[in-house]
């Protein structure tokens, strides 16, 4: 990793973090003295920044400068508030289009789901805060550069984020390997949010509860699966020709 990916000390972390920097993810030693630990869990809560706490071996992987039992991964973009960023697209007279994933654990379908939904015109990508992939250089890089041009929202509950979606008056679509709507059978042309799955156990149940729909891609052959990228590009393009054939 470039060094100028990373800050490292517990000063420099904790003003950065202060500074309004923005951060990725923050690694924590995992014996570090806990009045530290208790000041740098503070202000990452605040700020709403995921962290970790590791060994020291994974920290000296990051540098072996004196790191001081705190490493901050700098993120390559910045990211917006849902709750302010929604009503600005019902503002600006669009019809809503989100993509919500929950927890896509590997960074090259990351990067790929948001390369489609650039392309399909999807107005921000929203993630939970822990369990899903880094936006670092490697996703960036996958999504050919969309990533820098989506909005992206971390979010530290998603449930309650889903709700607020639903509450705003958003049709929430969830797909679901065991649903009996295929994905073409669903009006899409009203204000949306589209749930993907994990890559190994799909949409989680509680979001699943608050799906207004879910729906099935149809398969033909053999291997009744699709990777989570593909999946997420069929869907959404669906919305598109939707979108378009009603205008």
């Amino acid at each position: 990793m470039k060094k100028t990916e990373i800050i490292y000390g517990y000063n420099p972390v904790l003003e950065a973090i202060k500074d309004g920097k923005e951060i990725e993810k923050l690694f924590l030693l995992s014996n570090m003295q806990q009045y530290r630990a208790n000041e740098i869990k503070h202000f990452a809560g605040e700020f709403k920044i995921p962290f970790q706490y590791v060994p020291k071996e994974k920290l000296n992987r990051f540098t072996r400068q004196n790191h001081q039992g705190v490493v901050a991964i700098i993120s390559p973009i910045s990211y917006v508030e849902i709750e302010t960023f929604l009503p600005s697209i019902f503002e600006s007279g669009k019809i809503p289009f989100l993509l919500v994933l929950d927890k896509i654990t590997d960074v090259r379908n990351l990067g790929s789901i948001a390369r489609s939904a650039e392309c399909a015109g999807v107005d921000t990508i929203i993630i939970p805060s822990r369990g899903s992939a880094m936006i670092n250089a490697d996703a960036v890089k996958t999504s050919a550069g969309a990533l820098n041009k989506i909005p992206v929202s971390r979010n530290s509950n998603l449930k309650e984020t889903i709700l607020f979606l639903k509450n705003s008056g958003l049709q929430i679509v969830g797909a679901s390997e065991k649903s009996e709507i295929y994905h073409y059978n669903i009006d899409f042309k009203e204000p949306l949010a589209i749930i993907m799955g994990s890559e190994d156990k799909g949409i989680s149940e509680e979001y699943l509860k608050l799906c207004d729909k879910t729906v099935n891609i149809p398969m033909a052959g053999s291997v009744q699966s699709l990777n989570v990228s593909v999946a997420t590009g069929i869907i959404l393009f669906e919305v598109v020709k939707q979108r378009i054939h009603n205008g």
